[in-house]
């Protein structure tokens, strides 16, 4: 991916070296890795998030050590590609004769607190609606590498641009038009709501990189694949399979591999919002 060449947000929050606690929030891939981890250990979900709450129940701080750090060419990646979807949504919506909304990006370590609560690292990287705000520890780039066989910085892009694509929904109302749905609906009824949520949140993140190319021609080849990995690996039947060795389709949060693939690619392809209109995900 040719990213060193993109303009860099000004709207990333810098907090690696410091962590805060309290009630936690889950979002973005973290929902899945806590329910994995459930199903693997026969424990109840909920169970496992007080253990997470009770650990990290404190608030710390740290001073950030003088001088370059492991993961600084990571942070300045993240940064980058959060400025590349900044152009190109504020151009979508331009054309459309709107205003865009430029979320701000956390880059943290270990915990912190969002608008939607506490996080910890162990959720992975989520959009708040509450404050507008993507939040990444970069240790997850690592993991996206190493535990889920996803190398290369345009799987890290698709994970920014997907959490962006949360922050596109939320402008557009559907994020708050799915809270209102929070109760009303069963437990899988809710579920499959929030499928579409994150499938179409990853037909956004391939519209953005159906633009950002033909802006700035960020695309080497193996890019792409690298994006397909990521979803593939993160896919909820192949979770569920890797943790219990079997799938229950009610319990789907986020798509299967299958699904989130072929949104993004489909994204990618048309580089057209009207493709992608929540009511015809699935």
């Amino acid at each position: 991916m040719r990213w060193q060449d993109l303009r860099r947000s000004g709207n990333v929050e810098d907090r690696r070296g410091m962590s805060g606690g309290g009630k936690f929030a889950i979002g973005g891939i973290g929902a899945i890795i806590v329910l994995a981890i459930g199903l693997l250990t026969g424990q109840d979900p909920s169970v496992i998030l007080g253990n997470l709450q009770g650990g990290q129940s404190t608030e710390q701080s740290a001073t950030r050590p003088p001088g370059p750090r492991p993961d600084d060419r990571t942070a300045d990646l993240v940064s980058k590609v959060l400025g590349s979807t900044e152009e190109v949504w504020g151009d979508i919506y331009s054309r459309n004769d709107a205003q865009y909304e430029n979320p701000k990006l956390q880059i943290f370590e270990d915990a912190t607190q969002s608008g939607c609560g506490g996080a910890s690292s162990a959720m992975g990287p989520f959009y708040c609606p509450a404050d507008h705000k993507v939040y990444i520890d970069l240790e997850f780039c690592d993991e996206l590498r190493d535990r889920f066989k996803a190398p290369g910085d345009f799987a890290v892009a698709y994970v920014v641009a997907h959490e962006v694509g949360h922050h596109v929904q939320n402008l557009m109302g559907i994020s708050e038009q799915m809270q209102q749905q929070r109760g009303r609906l069963s437990e899988a009824e809710y579920n499959k709501l929030s499928v579409k949520l994150e499938l179409q949140a990853d037909f956004l993140a391939g519209v953005w990189a159906n633009h950002a190319n033909e802006m700035s021609k960020i695309l080497e080849p193996g890019d792409l694949e690298a994006a397909l990995k990521a979803a593939n690996a993160i896919g909820d039947d192949k979770l569920q399979k890797e943790s219990q060795g079997y799938v229950v389709p009610d319990a789907f949060t986020h798509g299967t591999s299958e699904q989130r693939m072929y949104w993004f690619k489909k994204g990618y392809d048309t580089g057209d919002l009207n493709q992608g209109r929540f009511e015809d995900i699935q």
